[in-house]
């Protein structure tokens, strides 16, 4: 038998993984895999570093969120996850900038997975990723599934950015996608209000 093979599981890591996958194409994330893949044209320490800073910021997060989720009791919680996601919905809807800063100098593989580690991990603070995950890890009340799911999104997205670099980003419709990761958060904050 499989561990966590039951349903709550699975439902939580396929949210997870479709919502923050969705919510990532056009984040300023992404925007920064492209700029760094322009830059440097060496996936493999980009990716680990993209891979090692998801983890450890969504799991702050999904932490956060269960530890939340164990002390909250009552409709109102109902009521702030569902109007949660529906502000997601929102706010997924305006695209994200990243400034012009000039390509950093290091080329070696330690430093560009320890740059693209702290940039990752900084950039992601406060992100509607991040806070999704934990608002996930409060609807879900499973941290593992929700940070799993999370960090396969996130990968899932950052993965042909970092190999397509600027060609990825100019050839993506950034708008349908914005509004299907839109709708994804609203039908989830329905589901949450209406039908749990």
């Amino acid at each position: 038998m499989i561990p966590f093979a039951d349903g709550p599981f699975w439902e939580a890591l396929a949210v997870s993984t479709g919502l923050v996958a969705l919510a990532e194409i056009g984040d300023k994330t992404m925007l920064l895999a492209v700029l760094l893949a322009a830059a440097w044209r060496r996936p493999v320490p980009i990716l680990a570093g993209i891979l090692v800073a998801t983890v450890a910021n969504h799991a702050v997060a999904a932490i956060a969120g269960s530890v939340l989720a164990s002390f909250a009791e009552g409709a109102w919680v109902k009521w702030g996850i569902g109007l949660t996601f529906l502000a997601f919905g929102a706010w997924t809807l305006f695209p994200d900038r990243l400034e012009d800063r000039p390509a950093p100098k290091e080329t070696n593989w330690r430093g560009i997975f320890l740059t693209t580690m702290a940039a990752f991990f900084v950039l992601e603070m406060g992100d509607k990723t991040q806070i999704a995950t934990a608002a996930l890890a409060v609807r879900f009340e499973a941290l593992i599934p929700v940070v799993i799911g999370s960090t396969l999104g996130m990968m899932l997205a950052n993965t042909p950015a970092v190999f397509l670099g600027e060609k990825a980003a100019t050839r993506l419709s950034l708008t349908w996608i914005r509004i299907a990761a839109a709708l994804g958060f609203a039908l989830t904050g329905l589901v949450v209000l209406f039908f749990d």
